[in-house]
């Protein structure tokens, strides 16, 4: 179940178990990097309703829309929109040959020029084949030059030059202005040049529906008073048809989910890192509990602009009084995997190029934060700090029934008490949590899960960029540095991978540097499925090709 996110948010979701030592999966310790139930086709059955849940009934179907780059969005679009390339379990992305042909990359003098070779079968459904006019609309929305076009991030795009036909009508020619490395994710999903050809079509053109499509599945219908969505195997795709019939995702409240997988309601569920809900699945007949390493970070983000957290050694003392191994322990409590911390903002621990950078900053130091606490002026009086008669005191934003946020802050509010801070735990809906609290600035501290990707910086960027213009994009902590800046162009600038791999690192001990984000650790990817699913589970890096999701035997619903 995982998908390629451009900085996509995710607020996992999880139980409230007591700390004990975990179960590792394997003898070594490490998690598989992916856990599908891998089956040929002419093992999977024709026919049959896959009923997929989903957390939120998104309204914006634009994925690259700011409202619409959301794991619900994308779980439904990779089945009905063009993916050019779809990384593998190692995380290295591919041509889609129903899509693609082929992508070379030519280095020029003052750049690159990438020629994609498309596929002369691939089309839309309203009968237009897909091909350059798609590549420029798609490109000038989200190049960040039209402020109208309300897009989730421009890395990469603005990066290109110009977009000229080929050789033939299957072969457009992408010519950036400069090197960059993360090419492969561009394109990927790519909407139809009439949904991008104006920011009013790209704003409010996909919402509530999803007009254009072009894949193994089409879009059937959106019922939003029984909150569900169906796409149905579309008979004009040209590769190897659909296995599914359909696949209808409804919308629950996660709460609901393990009750309706033991109800037989839905076919798989995202069991987080609720160990209730892993218990429930492990004890339903015909279920299996497919795990894998997720490329996902869970963390904790500092709003460094508050009046508190504008000081970098407040910050710092914040980190080295939250003992990350701790709420680790807590979060991840009978799920029967192994607990490790993190100490990278761009790779997860079973990534290639990961490093350690945390340096003094990952290791919980009470006594080094108490007297970065006296070096910025805060005087213990009695329990808490003070500074000109006013508290030290932190607001630590949760969403409201989501359990394991809840509890991270209850944490987060033991260990800090013990050098002096108060923190004051701040439920609010979890509809509104991010519109109207973490995107505005409105909190100090704030609990979510990045969603990893397969390229290391390219989908960060607007997360640890300097804020435009007040423009934070992503950058929630809203804070950032002309080395950071200059730091990560370097890195996407760079087409070698060991190269890249030592320019990421540098990043990101610039980032720590900073005390902004502390990341906590990789999240395991834990999906309780029917035992008859096939080609779907955990999937770590890996992104399935939805014609060959299936059941193995024929299935009632």
């Amino acid at each position: 179940m995982k998908r390629i996110l451009v900085g996509v948010l995710l607020i996992a979701v999880g139980g409230c178990n007591e700390p004990q030592e975990p179960i590792t999966h394997a003898a070594s310790g490490r998690l598989p990097a992916s856990d599908v139930n891998p089956t040929p086709r002419d093992r999977v059955v024709n026919g049959g309703t896959l009923r997929w849940p989903l957390p939120e009934f998104p309204s914006q179907w634009n994925f690259n829309h700011v409202n619409g780059t959301k794991g619900a969005v994308e779980h439904v679009i990779q089945g009905v929109l063009p993916y050019l390339m779809r990384p593998d379990e190692k995380a290295v992305p591919r041509p889609v040959p129903e899509y693609l042909r082929s992508a070379t990359l030519r280095r020029t003098k003052h750049g690159q020029i990438v020629t994609y070779r498309l596929n002369p079968q691939a089309k839309w459904s309203d009968g237009r084949r897909i091909g350059h006019a798609d590549f420029v609309a798609h490109a000038h929305a989200l190049s960040g030059r039209d402020p109208r076009y309300e897009v989730s991030t421009v890395t990469g795009y603005r990066r290109i030059k110009h977009i000229e036909q080929g050789v033939d009508n299957n072969t457009v020619e992408v010519t950036f202005d400069g090197t960059y490395a993360d090419w492969r994710s561009l394109f990927s999903p790519l909407y139809p040049a009439t949904a991008y050809a104006t920011p009013r079509a790209f704003n409010t053109g996909w919402m509530n529906r999803l007009p254009v499509t072009s894949g193994p599945f089409k879009f059937h219908s959106i019922d939003r008073t029984a909150k569900t969505v169906t796409i149905v195997r579309d008979s004009a795709w040209w590769g190897a048809p659909a296995k599914l019939d359909r696949i209808v995702y409804r919308v629950m409240d996660t709460s609901a989910m393990p009750g309706a997988f033991a109800n037989n309601e839905i076919d798989l569920m995202d069991i987080g890192l609720d160990a209730g809900a892993l218990k429930r699945a492990q004890d339903v007949p015909g279920a299996a509990v497919r795990r894998a390493g997720g490329p996902d970070w869970r963390h904790l983000t500092l709003n460094a602009t508050t009046p508190v957290l504008s000081d970098v050694r407040v910050r710092r003392a914040v980190m080295l009084g939250i003992d990350r191994r701790v709420i680790a322990r807590a979060d991840l409590s009978g799920l029967g995997v192994p607990i490790q911390t993190l100490g990278n903002h761009f790779y997860v621990n079973t990534q290639n190029g990961y490093q350690d950078n945390s340096g003094d900053l990952g290791v919980y130091d009470p006594s080094r934060a108490r007297k970065l606490l006296d070096e910025a002026g805060w005087t213990l009086h009695g329990k808490y700090r003070t500074k000109a008669g006013r508290m030290l005191a932190l607001r630590f934003v949760v969403p409201s029934g989501v359990p394991i946020s809840k509890r991270e802050g209850e944490l987060t509010r033991a260990l800090l008490e013990r050098i002096g801070i108060r923190v004051d735990i701040v439920p609010v809906p979890a509809d509104d949590a991010f519109d109207r609290y973490v995107a505005p600035g409105n909190f100090d501290i704030v609990p979510f899960s990045w969603l990893g990707t397969s390229f290391p910086v390219s989908p960060m960027q607007s997360v640890f960029a300097r804020p435009n213009g007040g423009r934070v994009q992503q950058n929630y902590s809203r804070i950032g540095t002309a080395a950071i800046d200059k730091a990560m162009d370097r890195a996407i600038a760079e087409v070698d991978p060991a190269r890249i791999h030592v320019l990421v690192n540098r990043t990101d001990r610039l980032i720590w540097h900073q005390a902004s984000v502390l990341p906590l650790y990789q999240r395991p990817q834990l999906v309780a499925t029917r035992a008859g699913l096939a080609n779907l589970g955990a999937c770590g890096f890996f992104e399935p090709a939805y014609q060959d999701i299936g059941f193995t035997t024929p299935k009632q619903n």
